[in-house]
């Protein structure tokens, strides 16, 4: 059926027409002579049709796709006709005194019955388009789509069926329901049947030839999914999921966000509850500026703030590729919301500016030319072997890229800075993290000094990460291994990267100022058994198809990452997953910009010998692994960099040459 609005206003017009007499004609039983009330039923019925057209067409109901229909349309058309009624009771009424167009012999019940009948009318015709589109769902078509058992019968999976049955092309043709909940067994929810708990998948599998199963269930623990995919790993049956809720942007669950089980799906932890209007309250019409906006946190940053409704956004970052990836993403997506909606739908509008943030020269020409109201500085070196290696470039981006960012935002007054860190900042071992701590310091102290609400927010390893170990143990196993773990016993604490940013987002609502952060990390996770799950999650089997070998702990890599420094006081903030650490300000060095300064000048002459020195004086609780009295460490003394350049101090601290 391809009734378009035009041809569903003429049918309007039509029903108009004769709904003023078949309600007159139910009103009286049938029993009146149409010549008694031929001129006052006239006079009724154009008045009538000219409420409803007005209103419906000022509404803009003609301007919807009634394919789709729902119980939203239906309430939209009974708003609408309520509406009619109580406009046409209020002329039919004022008409009753008006000279020589008196009406008076009608019953004055005339526009409910009406407005009832007209209801009915146009909210049939409108899902009778639904419904025929429905059945023209061919035996044939549905053959050659795959059977699905849908895991999972709330509104998820509810959604799912949903687009699956409206969308046959698809490929997908839905049967049944499993439910955990007992009082959904034997229901019917969109004409499928709920037809048991997680246990009966098996049998439910071989009796109903089920082809494929589906876990709609994007809020569960991953102790759930693992407990179901397990389940499904028995009956030979391929099976997908939908992402964590905080992926499915918009609250929107499509066919195409079905994809393959992954390891964050095992590892979810239970579903974070975010004050989603405190943070879009927070961020709705400033412009906010995002560093490292192409990387995985950053990106997935841009894509949560980009639900919040910000004026405008500013993507940064030096990966010019991966920056306008993130900047199409955005851009496709407002053009998605803009075609979907119906009203006028406002959404940020985005911009993409390739810049290195340790380039303060470049930096300046973004603040001058956008002005942001917040910023989120996502961009760092995170890789721990390599910046032992290169302690220079970790000092340039962690330190003075940071440095860089608070001097503007205090010269163009921005009122918001959040800064993500890392646990690694605690207590560090190597490079990577000792700067990360510096930049905390200069984050802390910027607050204080310029008394705005800069916050720093800390978290552990982020599951799927740019040079985290998962999509390392993935290419390993998509080349037939060996899998490589350094230690057997190294543990570490993990978050989906959806959940962490939004923690984040949380904590730049909750944050005062001069405060860092720190997100519960729950427990840690063995990196033996990650890697075991992940090959499995591939179809092969532990040390018999792919093999895991133990390499050794690399150069300042921790058997166990820590969370708190000692002195650091940890409070519960409103939010349960998240601390804060309300002294954080007095663990400032006294003379910080001066050792930042230094620090940065070492970087410049690629002093490695200086750069640990200074971090050593700078960070409590650094302690590098040194190789005799060399006071390189052991991966700076193998990248075969040498230190052409020594600096020294003198007793008044001046540096030299």
């Amino acid at each position: 059926m391809h009734l378009r609005n035009r041809h569903l206003l003429v049918c309007d017009i039509v029903l108009f027409t004769i709904t003023p007499l078949l309600a007159l004609t139910l009103r009286l039983d049938g029993a009146f002579s149409l010549q008694t009330y031929i001129a006052e039923l006239g006079i009724t019925t154009v008045l009538f049709l000219a409420v409803k057209l007005i209103l419906f067409w000022s509404l803009g109901f003609y301007k919807r796709y009634w394919r789709y229909a729902s119980v939203e349309e239906l309430i939209y058309i009974g708003m609408l006709v309520l509406a009619a009624v109580v406009i046409q009771s209020l002329l039919f009424d004022a008409l009753c005194y008006v000279p020589y167009f008196t009406i008076n012999k009608l019953p004055h019940s005339l526009p409910f019955i009406d407005g009832l009948l007209s209801f009915i009318f146009i909210g049939g015709l409108r899902f009778s388009v639904r419904a025929v589109a429905k059945s023209r769902r061919t035996p044939e078509v549905l053959k050659l789509c795959e059977r699905v058992l849908v895991v999972g019968a709330g509104s998820a999976g509810v959604s799912l069926v949903q687009e699956m049955q409206r969308n046959p092309q698809l490929g997908f043709y839905p049967v049944a329901y499993i439910d955990d909940n007992p009082e959904k067994f034997n229901l019917k929810i969109c004409g499928l049947p709920v037809v048991g708990d997680r246990h009966h998948i098996p049998e439910v599998v071989k009796s109903l030839k089920i082809q494929k199963v589906v876990i709609a269930m994007p809020t569960v623990a991953g102790r759930v999914i693992r407990e179901i995919v397990d389940i499904c790993k028995t009956t030979g049956i391929p099976t997908s999921t939908l992402p964590g809720v905080h992926q499915i942007l918009n609250g929107r669950v499509r066919v195409d966000a079905i994809r393959d089980v992954r390891i964050e799906d095992l590892l979810r932890r239970e579903s974070v509850e975010t004050d989603i209007e405190k943070v879009a309250t927070f961020l709705q019409g400033k412009k906010v500026l995002v560093t490292g906006a192409g990387g995985s946190i950053g990106s997935e940053l841009c894509r949560q703030i980009f639900k919040c409704s910000p004026a405008e956004m500013i993507l940064i970052g030096h990966g010019e590729n991966s920056v306008f990836n993130i900047q199409q993403e955005l851009e496709q997506l407002s053009r998605i919301i803009k075609q979907d909606s119906q009203a006028q739908t406002t959404t940020p509008y985005i911009s993409a500016f390739i810049a290195d943030i340790r380039f303060r020269l470049r930096l300046e020409q973004a603040f001058e030319q956008f002005q942001p109201d917040v910023i989120f500085h996502a961009a760092a070196h995170k890789h721990v072997p390599l910046m032992e290696l290169n302690p220079a470039e970790a000092i340039t981006n962690n330190v003075l890229g940071t440095k860089n960012l608070l001097d503007l935002a205090k010269q163009y007054n921005v009122q918001h800075f959040i800064m993500i860190s890392t646990d690694k900042a605690v207590n560090p071992t190597n490079i990577m993290g000792a700067t990360k701590r510096v930049a905390e310091m200069l984050v802390l102290q910027a607050a204080r000094d310029n008394n705005k609400p800069y916050n720093v927010v800390r978290f552990g390893n982020v599951l799927g990460s740019r040079g985290s170990v998962v999509p390392t143990f993935k290419k390993q196993i998509a080349a037939g291994g060996p899998v490589t773990v350094t230690h057997p016993d190294i543990c570490r604490y993990f978050m989906t990267i959806p959940e962490a940013v939004q923690l984040v987002l949380q904590a730049a609502v909750l944050g005062r100022g001069g405060e860092l952060l720190m997100l519960n990390m729950g427990e840690p996770v063995k990196i033996v058994d990650l890697a075991e799950e992940l090959i499995r999650l591939s179809g092969y089997e532990v040390n018999k198809d792919i093999e895991i070998v133990f390499t050794g702990l690399r150069a300042g890599e921790k058997l166990f990452e820590e969370l708190f420094i000692q002195g650091e006081e940890y409070k519960l903030t409103q939010h349960e997953k998240l601390l804060v650490v309300k002294n954080a300000s007095l663990f400032i060095p006294e003379h910080l910009d001066v050792t930042v300064e230094r620090l940065c000048k070492a970087a410049e002459i690629n002093d490695a010998n200086c750069i640990v020195f200074l971090l050593e004086q700078i960070v409590p609780g650094y302690k590098p692994k040194y190789l005799g009295n060399h006071g390189l460490t052991e991966a700076q003394n193998n990248s075969k960099v040498p230190s052409k350049r020594i600096i020294r101090f003198n007793s008044q601290s001046h540096m030299q040459e």
